[in-house]
């Protein structure tokens, strides 16, 4: 895969880990396009791409975040409104939610509200197990869609997003020796956007 020339190394490594996995979940799995309604559950390191990538698409996009320090980001990246839970929108139907957190009752709540033949895709792993309401999935007719990854493809059209300028997700850069330290910060929750490191 050719990096674009307006694409720098650390854009490019960013591309190909947390680029990747969100244009998979939103456009590969998801299939979200123009003049659809999407909810985004977490917006981290994956979640503010993907939300970023659904509304270059043309989507009308809510974004759940229960760290509020992240909320003006959701703003700045073109998202409609955002709340702590994604259930905060009784006046939204759903076409697409995609849960970047995982956490149980994320994932069980988008199964809850999601329209009838609407799409719910899981990427997070907050949590490894769920439960969600059997009636609604089948009165919903939900289609419930893991995602894990992406392709080649997948990283050509992060890319292109990237190439343009309209997709500059936040990025923090650490050096090589100061990785233990940045998965630490990770672990702890201190890192805002996605960790990379530059050798």
């Amino acid at each position: 895969m050719k990096l674009p020339d307006e694409v720098d190394f650390v854009l490019g490594a960013a591309g190909t880990d947390a680029g990747m996995t969100s244009h998979a979940a939103i456009i590969t799995q998801g299939g979200v396009k123009a003049g659809d309604k999407v909810g985004i559950i977490g917006l981290g390191g994956l979640g503010q791409i993907g939300a970023r990538i659904a509304v270059l698409a043309g989507a009308e996009v809510y974004a759940a975040e229960i760290d509020e320090r992240v909320w003006p980001l959701a703003e700045e990246i073109g998202i409609t409104k955002v709340s702590r839970d994604i259930s905060d929108f009784p006046d939204v139907t759903f076409d697409v939610i995609v849960d970047f957190a995982g956490f149980d009752k994320t994932t069980a709540d988008a199964v809850d509200i999601i329209r009838r033949d609407g799409t719910v895709v899981v990427v997070g792993m907050g949590k490894l197990n769920s439960t969600i309401s059997t009636k609604s999935l089948i009165l919903n007719q939900c289609r419930l869609v893991g995602s894990n990854g992406g392709t080649k493809e997948d990283v050509a059209g992060v890319y292109n997003y990237f190439a343009t300028g309209q997709l500059t997700p936040i990025i923090t850069t650490i050096g090589f020796d100061d990785i233990p330290q940045g998965l630490e910060k990770l672990h702890n929750g201190e890192i805002v956007g996605r960790l990379v490191a530059q050798m």
